[in-house]
């Protein structure tokens, strides 16, 4: 009878039925026989007791606590394990504690579930003050104390005590344990010790994925990204099976560094082994196809979202956001942003930013008033993003009044982002006073603050004041980049600088490391044009590493009929004809050409090739400030409800300016012009 009732009770705890299994227990204690009374009271209170943390009876465990206490059952190794292992889950570690440490138990279980337990809630110290306790009483830790005390001291950040362990797990493990080992090697990466991890890592006559997985996220963690994604092909090559924890890390690390063609491959990867596509590999995934603008690949991510239900997450639909505005699918990206019911600041800036992106100023206006009517506080990101479309209309009024709204926040004068946004804003409208006001106030600069000023400058044909800010920001060791090179080469242009353009062409790769790209040859092909060197001029054109583009046979060509050199001109023309581009500005450039030098024949196939290829030259767009936004016109426009009025003013607006010396001359140019309208 006994037995049976024991096996109903284990039945009983197994399936939580909490007063079945104290009603079986009561009857084995009432019908136990002396002979086996031990054995069966301990395993049926091992198993009540099992129950109660199961089902989570606090009340109901330390009644059977306090039972186990009268019937002098306390210092039995199985219900010390079980009383901890009880305390613990409640979050009891007070009660688990005096269990371990009025327990006369001389193996290192109980104490492994206490340590274990404070590790998994954070509790490091007290993990390390249980392990010297156990020490101190001389109980001989195992391979399951090690990994979690190891863990705490990793992250105690206590040097000094791990190394400590370490020397203890030398001296007193008589094999090696895999387990151990890697807790030393997480533990050693946690001190930034990264040479040590790695020496233990090598020395591992077994390794298994945590141990790569370890390592690698070590690596990662110190930005050595170089070093972690070549242990990652090692493990590949291997055949060891990763995470996806680190083909996060690896992905991310190519994002971070640029190379978005390796993020996709790795992500196609991850599919072709069954690897697991959780929301961070999607949204790494988008963030990739956002900066090549790889819409086709960005949608089968996409897809893979809706199939995986990964695209309701907010997360998840900021990414699409952003990967489709960023690929000139606004329209789309409008779609995602209206399909998030409950909007954060981010949802807001992925949308405002892929406007910004496209220079879509009004959508970006109207985006921004919505915002602020939803009730939501523009951040330094939101404000970041519109301030560039501040600087592409001709009243700064909505960007002096940002300004001032992150003037009035102290939260925002330590992001160097919105101060080199403002500075960026004033340069590229002209305003460098302005510009170097702020540029003057700024604690903090980095190569962007500078770039954009270098800038300012440089439009305003300003070369030496340029150079000058560019020697400042050499001296103060701020490393220029690409950007920075672009900007300081366009100034020397606009000011006839050309030997300085040309020595720091010349010293861009030999002092700053910095390969010339395509950008900065068309810089130079712009300096030599402008001086009328066109000889240098075409010689960048045919020497440089790039195939030429449209735009850069248009300046040279510009150049040509500046100077007056037909020859070099009809040949840059010939160039940009065969490229047959649908920018109608550049045929205009060509047309004008041959019409100044009388060549009807050519200028009339010119004409032939627009007609052929379905060009036509846009009209002039302005804009203007009518105090309550901005409304927009074209050259001969009637749709305006005011045309009747606006015109006979601006014809008295003409008159007044002959009456003032005001010449207005009609040359051929302008007839070429009309003749592609």
């Amino acid at each position: 009878m006994i037995s049976n009732l024991l096996i109903s009770l284990k039945e009983f705890a197994s399936q939580s039925h909490l007063a079945k299994a104290f009603e079986a227990f009561s009857l084995i204690w009432r019908n136990v026989s002396c002979v086996e009374s031990r054995d069966v009271v301990l395993h049926s209170t091992s198993s009540v007791l099992l129950c109660c943390k199961n089902v989570k009876s606090i009340k109901h465990g330390q009644q059977l606590h306090g039972f186990i206490i009268i019937s002098g059952m306390e210092q039995h190794p199985l219900l010390v394990r079980r009383l901890v292992d009880f305390y613990s889950s409640f979050d009891l570690f007070v009660d688990a504690r005096i269990v371990v440490e009025t327990s006369s138990v001389s193996i290192a279980l109980p104490w492994n579930l206490l340590i274990s337990s404070y590790i998994r809630n954070g509790l490091f110290g007290e993990a390390l003050s249980a392990y010297k306790r156990m020490v101190g009483r001389g109980i001989v830790a195992d391979k399951f104390t090690y990994p979690s005390v190891l863990k705490a001291c990793g992250e105690m950040l206590d040097v000094g005590f791990g190394r400590e362990v370490h020397q203890a797990i030398d001296a007193g493990c008589d094999e090696w344990n895999l387990f151990v080992h890697n807790a030393l090697v997480a533990m050693y990466g946690r001190f930034g010790e990264v040479g040590v991890a790695h020496r233990l890592f090598d020395k591992m006559p077994i390794r298994d994925a945590v141990s790569w997985n370890t390592i690698i996220s070590i690596y990662a963690s110190k930005g050595m990204w170089d070093e972690a994604m070549e242990l990652f092909e090692k493990m590949l090559q291997q055949d060891v099976e990763v995470n996806f924890i680190t083909w996060n890390t690896i992905a991310g690390g190519y994002l971070r560094k640029g190379n978005f063609n390796s993020v996709l491959r790795l992500i196609s990867q991850m599919i072709l082994r069954g690897a697991y596509l959780d929301p961070v590999a999607i949204i790494i995934g988008l963030g990739a196809c956002s900066h090549i603008g790889a819409i086709k690949l960005g949608k089968q991510i996409h897809g893979y979202a809706i199939c995986s239900s990964y695209d309701k997450f907010d997360n998840v639909r900021n990414a699409l956001i952003t990967m489709y505005a960023r690929c000139q699918d606004l329209e789309r990206a409008y779609m995602m942003f209206q399909l998030v019911e409950e909007k954060s600041i981010i949802t807001w800036n992925s949308m405002l930013s892929g406007y910004s992106h496209m220079d879509r100023s009004e959508e970006a206006s109207f985006l921004f008033k919505e915002l602020l009517l939803s009730g939501i506080e523009p951040n330094y990101v939101t404000i970041a993003s519109i301030l560039p479309l501040c600087a592409r209309v001709a009243n700064l009024q909505h960007g002096k009044e940002f300004h001032c709204y992150i003037t009035r926040r102290q939260l925002f004068k330590d992001y160097l982002l919105l101060w080199n946004a403002l500075v960026d804003m004033y340069a590229r409208s002209g305003k460098v006073v302005e510009a170097k006001r702020v540029f003057d106030s700024m604690s903090t600069r980095d190569e962007v603050t500078y770039t954009s000023l270098i800038a300012g400058y440089g439009v305003q044909g300003d070369g030496k004041t340029a150079l000058k800010l560019f020697d400042e920001m050499i001296k103060f060791q701020i490393k220029p980049d690409h950007v920075t090179m672009v900007a300081v080469l366009s100034a020397c242009s606009h000011s006839g600088l050309v030997i300085e353009g040309q020595m720091l062409f010349e010293k861009m790769s030999r002092v700053y490391g910095i390969f010339p790209r395509l950008e900065h040859f068309a810089c130079m092909v712009d300096l030599y044009g402008r001086a009328g060197l066109l000889n240098k001029a075409k010689g960048i054109i045919t020497k440089m590493p790039y195939k030429p583009t449209p735009a850069m046979w248009a300046t040279l060509l510009g150049a040509c009929r500046i100077h007056g050199n037909t020859d070099t001109g009809e040949w840059a023309a010939g160039k940009l004809l065969e490229m047959k581009h649908e920018n109608s500005g550049y045929y205009v450039l060509i047309a004008n050409m041959y019409a100044a030098s009388g060549c009807q024949d050519k200028l009339a196939e010119v004409r032939t090739s627009m007609r052929d290829l379905g060009v036509k030259k846009a009209p002039g767009c302005s804009w203007i400030d009518v105090g309550t936004g901005f409304s927009s016109f074209l050259a001969g426009d009637t749709s305006n409800l005011q045309s009747w009025e606006i015109y006979p003013l601006l014809g008295g607006l003409t008159e007044l300016m002959k009456a003032a010396g005001y010449v207005h001359i009609e040359d051929s140019e302008e007839e070429v012009i009309e003749g592609m309208g």
